[in-house]
């Protein structure tokens, strides 16, 4: 049933108007709980919908893997699955919506959901696309210029040449610690960047850059909170990735919902 209330879309123009951070609440153990139970309801209101962004993530995966085995490289795909669930928030914009749609009763379909998703390309999203671009592209040349430096003597023929290697050699020891260590650096910076300016793009007129400063300052703010849902994330994430990706299928829309309820938590309502 597509909606039919006027003002039931998300704020469409391509110059935002707001320039400047708005304020956000403070944040409890309590809302990472509540937050997750209302991805469980929302998830169950619309499981086709909501499971088949979690199947085209995980179909895409799958792909990905495929294509860098075709490739015959190798080495890329550990980094290419643990950076993975990095670019999650952008699967997960449909989801937002879905989710703003059900928290304030409004009808939607799939032409509803799926043409707020391509009107972000003219608005401020774009830009945080490529910011996550950069990051994950700064991620992948790390993990190569590492592998040049401690692995330089090695060569991986196949899979389990490469995983003999990384996990059972000295060398490989090391290679592992050090590519952990920036990675968790990255990803952090990542997740700070993104975890609430994605849905408040989704959700107001506002510039990327104000939204990243916001979010930045969420998980300032809340340290303990966020870094704990960011460690939610990335369990239930890695769990998901184990039985070939499937079950993204039902983690994916759960964890996209419980985001954004998240993001209402922290940001109070706009006045006016």
């Amino acid at each position: 049933m597509a909606a039919g209330t006027a003002g039931s879309a998300p704020p469409d123009n391509s110059t935002p108007r707001r320039l400047t951070a708005p304020t956000a609440r403070k944040l409890g153990a309590e809302d990472i709980t509540a937050s997750l139970k209302a991805g469980v309801s929302d998830f169950l209101a619309r499981p086709l919908m909501s499971g088949f962004f979690g199947l085209f993530y995980a179909v895409f995966g799958l792909v990905l893997v495929w294509a860098l085995v075709w490739l015959g490289k190798i080495w890329m795909i550990i980094p290419a699955v643990v950076a993975f669930p990095l670019v999650a928030p952008f699967a997960a914009a449909g989801l937002y919506e879905m989710s703003r749609r059900l928290q304030r009763h409004q009808g939607f379909g799939w032409s509803d959901i799926l043409s707020v998703m391509a009107r972000q390309r003219k608005r401020e999203m774009g830009w945080m696309a490529f910011v996550t671009l950069f990051i994950l592209w700064v991620w992948m040349y790390q993990v190569r210029l590492w592998l040049a430096i401690i692995l330089q003597d090695s060569s991986f023929s196949d899979m389990a040449g490469f995983l003999d290697t990384v996990f059972f050699t000295p060398q490989g020891w090391t290679f592992l610690a050090v590519g952990t260590c920036v990675g968790a650096v990255l990803a952090a910076v990542l997740f700070a960047v993104t975890v609430i300016a994605m849905p408040l793009l989704m959700d107001r007129d506002i510039d990327f850059v104000s939204a990243m400063l916001t979010s930045v300052r969420v998980v300032r703010d809340n340290p303990v909170v966020m870094f704990g849902w960011a460690a939610v994330i990335a369990f239930t994430m890695i769990l998901s990735l184990a039985p070939a990706f499937l079950g993204l299928i039902v983690t994916l829309p759960i964890l996209g919902h419980a985001t954004w309820h998240l993001y209402q938590r922290a940001m109070p309502p706009e006045s006016g």
